[in-house]
């Protein structure tokens, strides 16, 4: 068997593939930590309009967002499909995102991913913000989210407000 040189070697991720409303978006499968039912949810006052409140899994209390708000979509709708997505970006630090449903985990290579361009003064483009790409999967296109910007700019304005 002949080795590959470094050129030869395609960087290939894995993805969650979720729903929300007809648009299927990925999330880096690394940033998952779980993946829960739908459940009760304790509204906290005064947060965001996309800040739903938090939850009790297994004794840890975790904020949960609703990427449907987050993104200027329609309110959520909860179904039996409806999950929540704990993400985990640092090993302290928990949070729930709503989608309308979990698809599949798909492979996806640099060559099957394009990088998103976006103007920042567009109005239409509030969404391609929180894009690193958009994959290209059988017949279909995910929108590759970069959780990070989804969930961290949420942290700042809070720091902001404080």
């Amino acid at each position: 068997m002949a080795e590959l040189t470094k050129s030869e070697v395609i960087d290939e991720r894995q993805y969650i593939v979720v729903k929300l409303g007809e648009e299927q978006f990925g999330i880096d499968i690394q940033y998952v930590d779980n993946i829960v039912r739908m459940q009760r949810i304790t509204r906290v006052p005064k947060a965001q309009h996309f800040f739903k409140g938090v939850i009790n899994l297994r004794g840890e209390i975790i904020p949960v967002m609703s990427l449907r708000l987050k993104f200027g979509l329609a309110e959520d709708e909860y179904k039996n499909s409806t999950r929540i997505i704990i993400i985990k970006l640092e090993p302290q630090a928990s949070i729930g995102i709503i989608v309308d449903e979990v698809r599949e985990v798909v492979n996806l290579s640099s060559d099957r991913i394009d990088k998103v361009q976006y103007d920042a003064n567009a109005t239409n483009e509030e969404k391609l913000r929180y894009l690193s790409g958009i994959g290209k999967h059988n017949d279909g296109l995910i929108s590759l989210l970069n959780i990070a910007a989804v969930i961290i700019e949420k942290e700042e304005r809070d720091r902001e407000r404080a």
